[in-house]
């Protein structure tokens, strides 16, 4: 399983010619431009777009083909949403747009799916402590009363023990989505 970049690995056998899919990570993410919708320029929220949002897909749906047509059909799909897909941060609009189509995305491919046994779900993480994390919360992350607060992390090691738990589970159990946030982070009370 690859837990960076657009996540997609083939494993099989090159010299018999056949490949199985049985799980796909999609752990595309790029936080984009910081801003409400009246501040974003069109350049940077299609770049956020073709990152979030289009760069899950293309590696979806190679996987949902591969996944079809393997003997026995079947595998499961976890896509990467965010925390932001349930409770948006301030000035994210166009990061927290692209991470609801995620979620849109997610049950999409799940429902058509069905009829050949591959399942999709969702991670939606809220503060783990990686890079992307560091650079909204150098400082303190922007809550919604404008102040800039310090917020609890994780180590990314237990979001991938919870990626890792997902794509074990056996081909009858899907979780849909999963939530994962640090201890005590203002999840709830955003707003």
């Amino acid at each position: 399983m690859d837990t960076a970049g657009y996540g997609h690995e083939f494993r099989g056998r090159a010299d018999s010619g056949h490949y199985r899919v049985d799980v796909l990570f999609n752990n595309a993410g790029s936080f984009g431009p910081s801003g409400s919708v009246d501040q974003i320029s069109l350049g940077d929220w299609n770049e956020t777009i073709a990152v979030n949002l289009t760069g899950t897909m293309p590696c979806a749906a190679a996987a949902v083909r591969q996944m079809k047509e393997q003997d026995p059909p079947g595998g499961r799909i976890i896509n990467n949403g965010s925390l932001s897909a349930i409770a948006p941060r301030p000035l994210a609009a166009a990061y927290t747009a692209t991470k609801h189509a995620v979620t849109g995305l997610t049950k999409s491919i799940d429902l058509d799916g069905r009829a050949w046994g591959i399942s999709c779900a969702q991670i939606d993480i809220g503060n783990a402590a990686t890079e992307l994390l560091d650079g909204i919360t150098a400082g303190g992350a922007l809550q919604p009363d404008g102040t800039r607060k310090a917020e609890p992390t994780f180590p990314a090691e237990e979001a991938a023990r919870m990626v890792v738990f997902m794509a074990g589970l056996p081909a009858s159990a899907n979780p849909g989505s999963l939530v994962l946030t640090a201890a005590g982070m203002p999840y709830l009370g955003r707003g």
